[in-house]
């Protein structure tokens, strides 16, 4: 009877105790979460409650497990168990506790400064940070794991003696996956790219949705995800829309008649801006910047807070302009010129048939006769 009642105890009571202490825990964080709403340290801390119970279990269990005389013919093999749980719940929480301090850490950060472009610098330094303590954590945990077996402790001297020849090895065999990490650290805290700037990549245009120590993810307008190393954006250029200051300036083209009214297109445009909700209502412009035998280019310079308002500024008054123009000055429109020429000073115009009937026009000087 013993036998039986005795592991019971020990088991069923080291899981109570968990069970309740981990119950006053997770009580006493929701009352500090509840009284300090500004902060969200308490409510993150919550979560971790499932490895802190582990933690609690397991280190119980390997304190107690000896105490029970059935339990000791499997000691070796209960204990070795007991160990690895308690490294492995161990590392989860503090994984998760580090998670919650860094989030809180941000929340503040992002609450005191209005400046968009540094709070997301500071996100993107704050993602890498947390996958490097991650990773770093789970290697430091799983070496630990490996160490507790009698035969990889043995092996340790013979390790770390061919540690030198391994390292260069695998230097050479990782070089790409080597340079990513790096890249990845020196996009986090060089500033060249965060997670929502607006970049155009290849060609393509789109928003930074992810940044890891390896790749990139950049969101397209049309909901496409270009996946790319991070060692891209280090050795070859790039266009970051969102540097510095999310506000940009966009430029419109037409290609109007040599008689279009310009005065009157710098009034429309005006008008058109006003009515358009995306500008912001910095700057804008109008002026003839080329020609062409046929037609004459036409520039508009309008301004919006970030490159999404900018595009919708920018596709409205293309389109409400040429529509403008269509209703009330189609002669300014481009059109092929089928007019007679204007003849130079000192020329006249003579007409004439051909050999075979048809009319001839020809363009000869003039003479004093007249």
């Amino acid at each position: 009877m013993e036998n039986v009642l005795r592991p019971l105890i020990v088991v069923g009571g080291s899981v109570l105790l968990t069970l309740l202490i981990g119950w006053a825990t997770d009580r006493l964080l929701r009352k500090a979460d509840d009284r300090h709403s500004e902060t969200p340290l308490w409510g993150l801390l919550r979560r971790g409650r499932i490895p802190y119970m582990l933690v609690l279990c397991a280190a119980m269990l390997r304190g107690s497990y000896d105490q029970v005389r059935p339990l000791r013919r499997h000691g070796a093999g209960i204990g070795q168990t007991l160990t690895l749980i308690l490294i492995g719940a161990t590392a989860w929480l503090v994984i998760r506790i580090a998670a919650a301090v860094v989030e809180t850490t941000y929340s503040r950060y992002a609450r005191a400064h209005h400046d968009a472009a540094r709070v997301r610098r500071v996100r993107t330094q704050v993602t890498l940070i947390m996958r490097v303590v991650a990773a770093t954590v789970g290697v430091v945990a799983v070496a630990a794991m490996l160490l507790t077996f009698p035969a990889m402790r043995a092996a340790g001297a013979s390790l770390l003696a061919s540690a030198g020849i391994l390292g260069i090895v695998a230097g050479v065999a990782a070089q790409s996956t080597l340079s990513n990490m790096f890249a990845g650290l020196q996009i986090a805290f060089g500033d060249m790219v965060r997670i929502g700037d607006t970049v155009v990549v290849d060609g393509e245009w789109g928003t930074v949705e992810e940044i890891t120590l390896t790749f990139l993810t950049v969101r397209t307008w049309d909901e496409r995800r270009i996946t790319m190393p991070v060692s891209y954006f280090t050795s070859k250029p790039f266009e970051n829309w969102s540097r510095g200051t999310p506000q940009m300036t966009g430029i419109v083209y037409w290609h109007v008649d040599h008689t279009a009214p310009v005065e009157l297109m710098r009034e429309r445009l005006r008008d058109i801006l006003r009515e358009c909700p995306a500008w912001d209502g910095r700057d804008y412009g109008l002026a003839v910047t080329d020609t062409t035998p046929n037609t004459m280019q036409v520039r508009a310079l309008v301004t919006a807070k970030d490159a999404d308002d900018i595009w919708t500024v920018r596709v409205t008054v293309r389109e409400q302009m040429v529509r403008w123009l269509t209703d009330h000055h189609p002669y300014a429109l481009p059109r092929v010129n089928t007019a007679d020429a204007t003849l130079a000073p000192g020329f006249h115009r003579v007409d004439g048939n051909t050999r075979n009937g048809q009319s001839r026009t020809q363009e000869v000087p003039r003479t004093g006769r007249g």
